[in-house]
């Protein structure tokens, strides 16, 4: 059985993580760590630990498919309505907060939590340390620079430069390990900018994305000109998307772009971006629905599934 690795975050990576537990058991998620906004932005603030919600949402994902594993998948989601401090935290991220507060390793106390749930394969953070994001953007009123993960996944303009803090951050090994024994590997879809980007600013975890044998799949997002559900205002275009990756990553080579068809404005330019990362484009339909801007898991699964047999079969 062939093992998967999937990098990204939020709703785009709890998306192919639900999609690839159709095609196998083994996967391991490897999530972004610089969310800074509800929840997670507020525990993290109090208690100096990892920002949970994105971790929470990839365990929620690959939690074990019978009664035990859908309810609590259902008590992690569950989030409280109140007039007090409790107000739209989520159970999970306080779960995981209270291991991590009491000095638990980060990834120890993923891993009981993913016992808990009795998850299908392991959910890593992508660095050793919380991180920031800062995007500088040119904008009309001039050249801005941008801090926080929700601040630059909802800011206005064309995006020049994109940084991590600290920079250059330690990776998990456990995540380096996955990543060079994995047979595939899964980047996106999500928020650009501030979910599949910040990937390639972990220096050694670029360095095992260049050094490993896995085949590459990158999964493009379904509108890049989407205002909601956290996507970029900056940058309008898949092919704008691909053009800012391999600025930060040009020697990583992709092997295919999974796209909806729906966004494929200019054909011949997309298939020369590819061309220009290694690989190949895979035009398909994987909307959920018309106009929709989430992946619909199913065809999702159906599409990497193919793509996974077809190279075994090549």
């Amino acid at each position: 059985m062939s093992k998967v690795v999937a990098l990204g975050g939020g709703h785009g990576l709890a998306a192919t993580l639900s999609a690839l537990r159709e095609i196998t058991t083994e996967i391991t998620a490897i999530v972004t760590v610089a969310d800074n906004g509800g929840s997670s932005g507020r525990l993290r603030e109090e208690f100096s630990i990892f920002p949970p919600g994105d971790l929470r949402m990839a365990l929620a994902a690959l939690c074990a498919d019978d009664e035990w594993g859908r309810t609590w998948a259902d008590i992690m989601q569950h989030r409280f309505v109140s007039q007090g401090a409790l107000n739209d935290h989520a159970m999970g991220n306080l779960l995981l907060a209270s291991l991590w507060n009491d000095g638990e390793d980060p990834v120890i106390g993923l891993d009981r939590v993913g016992s808990l749930l009795k998850v299908i394969g392991r959910v890593l953070p992508m660095a050793a340390v919380p991180l920031d994001i800062e995007g500088t953007f040119n904008t009309s009123t001039g050249r801005i620079v941008i801090r926080g993960q929700k601040e630059v996944a909802t800011a206005k303009g064309r995006i020049e430069s994109l940084r991590v803090i600290p920079e250059n951050p330690a990776p998990r090994l456990e995540a380096l390990t996955a990543i060079r024994v994995a047979d595939w590997i899964t980047m996106g879809p999500g928020s650009w900018f501030s979910s599949v980007m910040p990937h390639l600013l972990v220096p050694m975890q670029l360095d095992a994305l260049e050094r490993t044998k896995a085949k590459k799949i990158l999964i493009l997002n379904l509108d890049a000109h989407a205002n909601t559900s956290g996507e970029e205002f900056a940058g309008s275009t898949p092919e704008e998307h691909l053009e800012f990756f391999h600025s930060y990553a040009p020697t990583l080579s992709i092997d295919y772009f999974l796209v909806d068809r729906s966004v494929v404005r200019n054909e011949s330019h997309l298939a020369q971006m590819a061309r220009k990362l290694g690989g190949q484009v895979v035009a398909v339909d994987v909307r959920k629905a018309p106009g929709s801007v989430h992946h619909d898991v199913s065809q999702l699964a159906l599409h990497l599934g193919h793509i996974m047999r077809q190279s075994l079969v090549g």
